[in-house]
């Protein structure tokens, strides 16, 4: 005679300790990757190293709204020249000095922030 399956207290439990940490990774990973939105006539305030051609804070998206003032500094290890597509700027990289570029973000869509000769991706400027 067969025997019926039982639904166990324990495995229930399981199974809702899996949902809910599988719903707190999803909204983890919502807030992570969301990018951070400052508003219209804001300004907002990035730092980036370049050392060894690596990137740091590691490349990424940058949301922005219309209007914002981007106010970069970037310190590099070797030269090169900074440039932000679309806004045509552009700022000359000097060995472990900084480099400041501010522009008001007044034109909408996505554009590469980049150094020219190295080719290495900064992030990208996402206005909207």
């Amino acid at each position: 005679m067969p025997t019926a399956t039982k639904s166990r207290p324990d495995t229930m439990v399981r199974l809702l300790a899996v949902a809910v940490i599988a719903i707190a990774a999803a909204v983890a990973v919502f807030y992570a990757t969301r990018g951070e939105d400052t508003p219209a006539g804001g300004d907002r305030e990035l730092t980036i190293t370049i050392s060894n051609r690596t990137v740091s804070p590691p490349t990424g998206r940058v949301e922005v709204a219309r209007g914002t003032t981007i106010k970069l500094t970037v310190t590099s290890d070797a030269p090169d020249e900074l440039h932000v597509h679309g806004y045509d700027r552009k700022a000359a990289l000097e060995p472990g000095k900084p480099a400041k570029l501010e522009f008001k973000a007044d034109a909408t869509g996505l554009f590469e922030v980049e150094t020219h000769d190295a080719g290495l991706v900064l992030f990208q400027l996402v206005v909207r």
